[in-house]
């Protein structure tokens, strides 16, 4: 049988285990996690699995602390995710919508036996392309864009055309606002 699991939110699972090693007298890890934070995380993404009978398809929240993705739990959570769609508070600020940040969302099916070369070559060029944008901005900010190269400038303009396309214009929610 195929199932659908649905979880919200996965670091309240990590929590509930903090809080079950704090009342056993176990001394906590680094951040203050129980020290079996891996092996826990990876007890329960080792049950969502596929087998000959059906598979478990896992669509799960995962908060981030202090939108840290360095952070014990965000790191083991990660880990055993085969995709992840990252919301991001500073492109929500910037009225990008959906405010998913292309940058930091992954998935270990772009390859190019998945997807194809095509397809994979011009998701890195566009990643790359997004990359190099993110890393002018300080510079754009400090000296304006005519103070960048021609190829910058073409670099920009390319990054500022993606942006568009990978988001939805704002009007379109409008009917939904009030």
């Amino acid at each position: 049988q195929d199932v659908l699991l649905l979880v919200d939110n996965i670091f309240r699972f990590v929590q509930a285990g903090a809080e079950v090693s704090g009342l056993l007298g176990e001394l906590p890890s680094r951040v203050g996690y129980q020290p079996t934070l891996a092996s826990e995380i990876a007890d329960l993404e080792e049950r969502i699995c596929n087998s000959s009978t059906g598979s478990i398809t896992s669509i799960q929240a995962v908060y981030v602390p202090a939108d840290d993705f360095t952070d014990p739990a965000a790191v083991h959570t990660f880990s055993h995710l085969s995709a992840s769609v990252v919301l991001s508070r500073q492109r929500s600020s910037q009225g990008l919508y959906p405010a998913v940040d292309p940058l930091k969302s992954a998935s270990n099916m772009l390859t190019p036996t998945v997807v194809g070369q095509r397809h994979y070559q011009i998701a890195r060029e566009t990643k790359q392309t997004l990359s190099e944008y993110e890393e002018l901005k300080d510079i754009i900010a400090m000296l304006g864009l005519e103070e960048l190269s021609k190829e910058d400038q073409r670099t920009v303009n390319r990054a500022r055309r993606l942006e568009k396309f990978l988001t939805q214009p704002f009007v379109t929610t409008e009917q939904f606002t009030g």
